[in-house]
């Protein structure tokens, strides 16, 4: 039967301490329950504030009544507020018989957001940064939140899973870019190459003409240069670029369903413990019925009927507790895949651009090569720029078309 507040013993041996109130067990032990905390106990508490050194452990025979709820268990399950606290819904009215609540309510020690239990605000102990000295994605996207539209709401995961997915778009766009690069230069190295051989000024002579043919080789040279370098864009730039975006969308995809599917496990888990709460509540209404029946009218009937009700009640509270045990065991194993899988997510993007940044210095140093290249073969053509003398190139010409030295003179009569 539903245990009462007693206030016999408490005027024998002086008050209980605030917030506590003594019961009696069916069996007939007493017990005592802080109205604030929810904690249960066999021993009195003295009246020194603080937590009473013994905690109620359930027997498989004992039956406890916790806000409002009958409770049976083993010696493995222990009440501790900090772990487990089985409570009525916010909504759910005074079950009829049961001790009038205080004035002062307890705080909860916890609430759930989407299916996920965090600690009250109002008395969250200081949680320690799991990498305090770094600002890591396994300390920061533990809450949903609302979209962009403020419509929905998004997980913490689904915006790191978006940042990464955002992140192997632009590397897509980083080797398209690379791609527009190699064909500008392969096709200037194909113009270069072809303006190379044109014709024009081919008969220039002396100095001058050998600097003018070398600028035209030059050209050509220029041309395979360009070549070269768009040849080792396309396999040490963009080549890697896409090999590791395609690597990376793998991991991705991997990550997505196996959280997703822990979620969606956990929210399970989440609505077996409310439809178990809910079949407490509802056995917990159909026993203080009949409590009440027995006290009106005496009957082996209602008795019957009383024992039938309790056995249904601790039943409704053994499953609550299973249920509470499948949730946060379903709840640890999602927290635990969350920080492993965003540790992940971590090393990938640090590789993901630490990969760009090398790549993008090898497009530098690439870059730079082709300059010098490029400056190497109209080295030569400067050389033979300051050689040209057109007093020599007079005379090479003279040399190679001269017609005579001799000079005409007067006719003698």
């Amino acid at each position: 039967i539903k245990a009462t507040p007693q206030t016999g013993e408490d005027t024998l041996n002086g008050h209980l301490p605030p917030g506590w109130q003594s019961y009696m067990s069916p069996q007939g032990r007493r017990y005592y329950v802080n109205t604030f905390t929810n904690e249960t106990t066999w021993e009195r508490p003295s009246s020194v504030p603080g937590t009473p050194k013994s905690p109620v452990l359930l027997t498989a025979h004992s039956v406890l009544t916790v806000n409002g709820y009958y409770i049976s268990g083993t010696p493995i399950h222990q009440l501790d507020s900090g772990h487990m606290s089985l409570r009525k819904a916010s909504g759910d009215p005074q079950a009829p018989g049961s001790p009038a609540a205080p004035r002062r309510q307890s705080k909860e020690s916890s609430l759930t957001i989407n299916c996920v239990t965090f600690p009250h605000p109002d008395v969250m102990p200081e949680q320690q940064l799991l990498k305090p000295s770094e600002w890591s994605y396994c300390d920061y996207f533990w809450a949903d939140k609302k979209d962009s539209q403020g419509n929905n709401t998004v997980s913490g995961f689904e915006i790191l899973l978006q940042k990464q997915l955002k992140g192997k778009q632009m590397q897509k766009e980083m080797a398209e870019f690379v791609r527009e690069r190699i064909k500008i230069e392969e096709e200037y190295a194909k113009n270069l190459s072809k303006l190379s051989q044109n014709s024009l000024a081919a008969q220039e002579e002396g100095t001058l003409g050998e600097a003018w043919a070398q600028l035209k080789k030059s050209l050509a040279d220029e041309a395979e240069v360009h070549l070269k370098f768009s040849s080792k864009l396309q396999s040490e730039v963009e080549k890697p670029l896409l090999n590791f975006r395609e690597n990376f969308k793998k991991d991705m995809k991997k990550c997505d369903h196996h959280i997703a599917d822990l979620r969606k496990h956990l929210a399970s888990r989440y609505a077996a413990v409310e439809k178990a709460r809910k079949a407490l509540t509802e056995r917990q209404k159909d026993l203080e019925m009949k409590t009440q029946q027995l006290e009106v009218k005496l009957s082996n009937k209602t008795e019957e009927e009383i024992k039938k009700a309790r056995r249904k009640s601790t039943q409704a509270g053994d499953d609550l507790m299973r249920c509470v045990d499948l949730y946060n065991q379903a709840q640890s194993k999602w927290f635990e895949e969350m920080v492993t899988t965003t540790l992940e997510l971590e090393r990938l993007e640090v590789e993901r651009v630490e990969m760009i940044r090398q790549h993008l210095c090898q497009y530098t140093q690439l870059r730079h090569e082709t300059d010098m290249f490029n400056q190497s073969t109209v080295e030569l053509v400067d050389q033979l720029l300051r050689k040209v003398d057109p007093a020599k190139d007079r005379e090479l010409w003279v040399k190679e078309h001269k017609t005579g030295d001799i000079r005409p003179v007067d006719m003698e009569i």
